[in-house]
């Protein structure tokens, strides 16, 4: 089993481990709502792409709003 013969230093490790960090995710701005988007998505907010509708949002309703509609 192969073993160290000289200690790596905090340097030389940290050198070594530079790329591994996280870094944070790319976003955009909907051209539509003004919503923040990830760039080459749909937007979430209203299901717009390059200035097309994919898809239609559906807003959904409170339970204390169909509390008090059912009573």
């Amino acid at each position: 089993m192969p073993v160290p013969k000289v200690r790596t230093s905090k340097s030389r490790r940290n050198s070594r481990r530079s790329h591994l960090f996280l870094r944070e995710s790319a976003s955009s701005v909907c051209p539509n709502c003004q919503a923040i988007r990830s760039p080459h998505r749909v937007c979430e907010a209203c299901g717009y792409y390059r200035g097309r509708q994919v898809f239609t949002i559906e807003v959904k309703q409170q339970a204390s709003d169909e509390f008090t509609q059912s009573t």
